[in-house]
């Protein structure tokens, strides 16, 4: 019986070690498939001057992208599950490398977008992956853990971002497509080969802020309950303000005459628009880990009540005083400060109320309120039709503000309810079997 303890004690402590290494390959991941939407505004203005296909028809190529990468998570964190991260994140590599060779060679709209179904297919593969393994690893920290991953795609960017746009400006934009999409790529290939399918270490257990659920629900379950439409509807409110961020600084930049204004920042002198995206990088990968670990100090609803006003406030901000080249700086980075957050606090939420087995799927499910969001993103380019970027600036900081409010005074009752009372009948259908238990025990 000693025998068995001591080994049942090195095989935790092995777990409880791996899981760091699995974490950090994880966060490697992601930074290296980040450029595929943070990288993606350098590239509009030269596709668009040297094809003349017009904004708007090469912004839908980043919906595309970003519709394609989210609403099919679901289906690879199903494949996590029967397979392992290995072979998903591998084929992530491969599709992800494919498709910015394919935007290198492009002569036309339909190979651009075709392109970008490939950057989606590859960036959900890696994404999901990484953030699913990252839940499942860390149920004690799980805002902390989901962050750290969700920062090596928030702040991957900020690292290639002044390089890609020395190589679009001295190489062309095609060049800095082949070379970066092979790079990407390989690296990515070569981490996969590391990745391990999680072993929860015993002992650990959900923060005291955090409400969690002790029942595991399906995927096909949790779409059922009223609180998982309150999350995906908050989810797209917030995303949907960032994400008009993410695709349309550049444009904005060049509306208001700033996008090449040299700005020296810490000794280093940058045009705006690339000094703007590197501060917003490091800010949207900054804010992942440290409102994660936030969360799970004080509890999920109240960060998102303090951040989500935040978002909007900034919004209004830019709005104002964003013809200041500083001031559009300044508030551009509190967008991404306070918006990149929602890729750590949503699937931490998700996790503690529909438990941890079925976390990857669960948390790709409401992943995909980003896609839905997305959508908004060609609707930023009618309402700013004649420089009015003033319409999307009160839209997006609206959304923002209510869903703050929304968070706090009406899911956070309705999660609480859910998880420490809620329908007996609700409860009875989707009671975990005997195999749930299990694997709350032991975690294979």
């Amino acid at each position: 019986m000693t025998n068995q303890q001591n080994t049942a004690d090195v095989n935790n402590d092995s777990a409880h070690s791996g899981r760091w290494a699995q974490l950090i390959i994880g966060i490697l991941c992601m930074a290296l498939v980040a450029n595929l939407q943070y990288g993606w505004t350098l590239f509009v203005g030269p596709m668009d001057a040297e094809h003349h296909w017009g904004r708007a028809a090469i912004q839908v190529a980043f919906s595309i992208f970003i519709l394609t990468e989210t609403w099919l998570v679901p289906v690879e964190g199903w494949l996590v599950d029967h397979f392992g991260p290995r072979p998903v994140v591998a084929t992530g590599a491969i599709f992800a490398a494919l498709a910015w060779v394919i935007d290198s060679q492009a002569q036309s709209l339909t190979a651009l977008y075709f392109a970008a179904i490939l950057a989606g297919l590859g960036a959900g593969c890696v994404y999901g992956t990484c953030v699913g393994n990252a839940l499942k690893w860390f149920p004690d920290r799980r805002g902390l853990a989901a962050g750290l991953t969700a920062a090596g795609f928030g702040a991957g960017a900020a690292i290639t971002v002044i390089p890609i746009a020395k190589m679009i400006h001295f190489s062309g934009y095609e060049h800095a497509f082949l070379i970066f999409g092979i790079g990407q790529g390989v690296g990515i290939f070569l981490l996969s080969m590391l990745l391990v399918r999680p072993r929860i270490p015993k002992g650990l257990t959900v923060s005291k802020a955090n409400l969690a659920g002790k029942i595991d629900y399906k995927p096909s379950q949790m779409v059922k309950t009223k609180v998982f439409w309150m999350m995906y509807a908050t989810f797209v409110a917030v995303a949907a303000g960032g994400i008009m961020a993410t695709a349309q600084l550049g444009p904005i930049a060049h509306d208001f005459g700033l996008a090449s204004l040299p700005i020296t920042l810490a000794g280093l002198t940058l045009p705006l628009l690339t000094m703007t995206l590197s501060i917003d990088s490091l800010c949207n990968g900054f804010t992942r880990p440290l409102c994660g670990f936030i969360s799970d100090k004080i509890g999920r609803e109240n960060t998102m009540f303090i951040v989500f006003t935040g978002e909007g406030l900034a919004m209004l901000g830019l709005m104002y005083f964003g013809h200041n080249p500083y001031l559009f700086m300044f508030f551009a980075a509190m967008i991404f400060l306070c918006w990149g957050e929602i890729y750590s606090i949503f699937p931490a939420i998700s996790a503690d109320t529909f438990g941890t087995k079925f976390a990857t799927v669960n948390a790709g499910t409401l992943y995909t309120a980003k896609g839905t969001a997305s959508l908004l993103v060609p609707l930023a380019s009618v309402l700013s039709v004649g420089g009015r970027w003033d319409r999307v600036f009160i839209t997006a900081a609206a959304m923002s503000i209510v869903a703050a409010f929304f968070a706090k005074f009406v899911l956070s009752p309705a999660r609480r309810r859910w998880i420490e009372g809620g329908s007996a009948q609700a409860h009875a259908s989707v009671l975990a079997p005997p195999s749930v238990q299990l694997f709350e025990q032991t975690g294979e």
